[in-house]
């Protein structure tokens, strides 16, 4: 704006004012900006393939266990059958705390049912 006077003033515009003024107010303010929805880095953990487990079974005759892989990371408790070419049927009991021991790759050792006189000891070992 001119002076009336004639003299030359150093008057800013409101604009100019507003402007200077919320930098002033700005100077000692840290603006962080984050990522908003895009695409992201991080890939989803690739889940792990639980491997199949045979077991040993004492005093063999024919039978076979051996838990499936998605047995073992279902963690359902269930009754394996171990009669395999055996004349006879036994079943071993696994719990759901012996399936997350064979996830951790630590041995299960179990009794099987009392068939004919006799039973069986099985014995998991993981890989």
């Amino acid at each position: 704006m001119p002076d009336p006077n004639g003299g030359a003033t150093d008057a800013i515009s409101r604009r100019e004012f507003t402007l200077q003024s919320a930098l002033a107010l700005l100077a000692g303010v840290v603006i962080t900006v984050d990522g908003c929805g895009g695409s992201s880095s991080t890939t989803a953990p690739t889940p792990t393939v639980q491997a199949d487990v045979s077991g040993t079974v004492s005093a063999n005759h024919g039978h076979t266990a051996t838990i499936a892989g998605a047995q073992i990371t279902a963690a359902s408790a269930f009754a394996l059958n171990i009669q395999g070419t055996a004349t006879h049927p036994h079943d071993v009991a696994l719990t759901q705390a012996d399936l997350v021991a064979l996830r951790s790759r630590t041995t299960v050792t179990k009794d099987s049912t009392l068939v004919n006189n006799h039973t069986h000891t099985v014995t998991f070992t993981p890989a």
